[in-house]
């Protein structure tokens, strides 16, 4: 069974994932705005659509019996796209929802001009794809200073971690924190600084490593705080990237991090097992060996003021630090599942000692690489 979706203007890509309880299926269309989609017949028993967020359309068929996408295309326009549903076995249904999302379109087609379409079926009037934010940078003036980006975990709709009480969310405090951070390189004028999220919204982990990129930053340090089912759990701790996790506790809070593109059983991020393997390889040993070297150095100066926990420098498969070019490291800041912890993240004079600890670090950092120590 064939159906097509129609839009009225180009999408360059769209994904789809399977859902059980009941059996559904979804199809995601980036900056895409819902006007119209009705369809019903062979394996589909209804359609319901929708905005998901701002800049994403969703589709969602149900199913009167377990079937899969087995094969998706665009037209060459990129104005219409069709999806081949197939009938399969509750197993292999099962494993389809497990696989997650697949995505289509990656090749980029060429766009034409939209009013060369038929219109017809699914009708999904579309804004122009949204791009990412390229937020303000501060501190020193000048393209030749470095450039470090900080980045406030969680926001929006995914609130992270959040107090016993539920009134205090690690979003809220990553973005103090973060901002505490900017200001205070911003004011060493010794390095520029951007962040990837000055307000409460949401970007999947892929967008906050890209603005990194795509500002072609020096350095890249993602703001967290961390939470364990042990209240006594407490401290900082520094990330760095390594597909081998170096114990438990750095395989589960990948884990957890990670699902932070998976809200309500939607997988948003969209990258596969196959994209972060592309990715990985191709993250040059060099830019994994200063991540780690600047996680020691950050250490070091944060410690006299900041606690850390034992073996605070662990690795894990984090996506949020996987740009193969900038030096990346996530820092947790604390634990928001402890009272004292939670007590200094919400502490002014707390977030500036955090601040302070990053200013040193950044300095010695780009000392270190100018004189080529």
């Amino acid at each position: 069974m064939a159906v097509t979706l129609r839009f009225d203007q180009p999408i360059a890509t769209a994904s789809a994932f399977m859902l059980s309880a009941p059996q559904r299926i979804a199809v995601d269309l980036p900056g895409a705005r819902v006007g119209r989609a009705a369809a019903s017949g062979g394996l589909i028993t209804s359609t319901r659509h929708g905005q998901y967020d701002a800049g994403t359309a969703r589709v969602v068929f149900e199913l009167n019996k377990p079937a899969i996408v087995s094969d998706a295309s665009f037209s060459a326009d990129h104005l219409a796209l069709t999806l081949t549903l197939k009938p399969v076995t509750e197993t292999l249904f099962g494993k389809a929802v497990r696989k997650g999302r697949q995505l289509f379109g990656l090749d980029q087609a060429r766009l034409v001009d939209p009013r060369s379409a038929q219109r017809g079926g699914i009708t999904v009037p579309l804004d122009p794809p949204k791009p990412l934010p390229v937020p303000p940078i501060t501190g020193a003036r000048g393209t030749k200073r470095p450039l470090v980006v900080i980045d406030a975990g969680h926001g929006g709709h995914d609130p992270g971690s959040q107090s016993a009480d539920g009134a205090i969310k690690e979003k809220d405090i990553a973005l103090a924190i973060a901002k505490a951070i900017r200001d205070e390189l911003a004011a060493s004028g010794r390095v520029r600084v951007a962040l990837t999220r000055s307000d409460d919204r949401f970007l999947v982990l892929g967008e906050r490593r890209e603005i990194a990129r795509r500002l072609k930053a020096d350095l890249f340090i993602s703001v967290h705080a961390d939470s364990a089912v042990n209240t006594t759990a407490r401290g900082a701790s520094i990330y760095t990237l390594s597909e081998v996790a170096s114990d438990r506790v750095a395989a589960q809070l990948a884990a957890k991090e990670n699902r932070a593109d998976i809200l309500n059983g939607v997988d948003l991020g969209g990258e596969n097992t196959e994209v972060s393997s592309i990715l990985f390889d191709l993250a040059q040993r060099e830019t994994m060996n200063i991540s780690s070297q600047f996680a020691i150095l950050l250490q070091r100066e944060m410690e006299p003021t900041v606690h850390f926990k034992d073996d605070a420098h662990r690795f894990a498969g984090l996506i949020v630090l996987k740009a193969p070019d900038v030096p990346s490291v996530l820092l947790e800041t604390g634990y928001i599942s402890n009272p004292d912890d939670l007590s200094l993240l919400m502490s002014r004079d707390y977030r500036r000692n955090i601040a302070v600890g990053v200013r040193k670090a950044v300095e010695t950092h780009f000392a270190r690489r100018l004189t080529g120590e």
